[in-house]
């Protein structure tokens, strides 16, 4: 890992979420259909960019495991969804303005709203935590440079790592299956519809949309561990089969 380029490319992160965040701010003001369409346009020319170099990121995190790891795909995760927000704003504000065109992209603009809402906090933190995580591994890296560390070594850290992260994930699970155990059974219901309908992996963001529960991919996780679902990496990203689907 190039740590520097990291740096760099974090950097450039939070320099552009500034710049997003600066603009987002007067979406919530705009009435003027083609004023917002236009803001819409510069806010997704934005977020494009983000979700690229966090995409790239992911990449270059994935195979150290553990909480770095976690907060680059936590990351991927945010950018991805807002720029499938905003391109859902997008296509309904260029389709035209009778009543039900109105319902619609009221209706759309009142999901990015409360998605954003969680969307700042999340990528500001990712952000921080990836950075210091990245300083802890130029240190490791710089040492295992100089001393060599065993090849057996390094794979049990990555081990641990990989341990921490889904004991993470299945605390996360665990205290939304107690405070909101109907969430949990209308995500693995979603998966089971989406199934029936012909799709045999499903990505989070279409059981999200059909259950209604905000961060499905949370619960999807934990059912993963848990070995109610299966899961298996597709375009970088992760995509989810009911194990009562599998052909065994």
């Amino acid at each position: 890992m190039n740590v520097e380029e990291v740096k760099a490319q974090l950097s450039r992160l939070e320099s552009l979420h500034s710049a997003f965040e600066r603009q987002f701010s007067a979406i919530y003001e705009e009435r003027d259909g083609e004023a917002l369409l236009e803001m819409v346009k510069s806010l997704y020319n934005i977020s494009r960019e983000k979700l690229e170099i966090a995409s790239s990121l992911y990449r270059e995190m994935g195979s150290f495991g553990g909480r770095v790891e976690e907060h680059a795909k936590e990351l991927y995760r945010n950018e991805h969804q807002m720029k499938f927000r905003l391109e859902e704003m997008l296509s309904l504000l260029v389709k035209g303005h009778d009543y039900e065109a109105k319902i619609k992209l009221s209706t759309a603009l009142d999901r990015l709203v409360q998605f954003h809402r969680v969307y700042d906090y999340a990528v500001r933190k990712a952000l921080g935590e990836m950075l210091r995580e990245v300083e802890g591994l130029s240190l490791f890296l710089e040492s295992e440079k100089e001393k060599k560390v065993p090849v057996g070594i390094m794979e049990e850290l990555r081990k641990i790592r990989k341990l921490e992260a889904e004991l993470g994930i299945l605390k996360v699970f665990l205290l939304r299956l107690y405070t909101h155990p109907g969430d949990v059974h209308k995500v693995e219901e979603a998966l089971r519809d989406w199934h029936s309908r012909g799709l045999l992996w499903v990505e989070a963001r279409n059981v999200e949309k059909l259950s209604g529960v905000e961060n499905a991919g949370a619960i999807l996780e934990g059912l993963t561990l848990i070995g109610v679902v299966e899961k298996k990496m597709r375009g970088g990203e992760g995509v989810y089969r009911h194990r009562s689907f599998s052909s065994g």
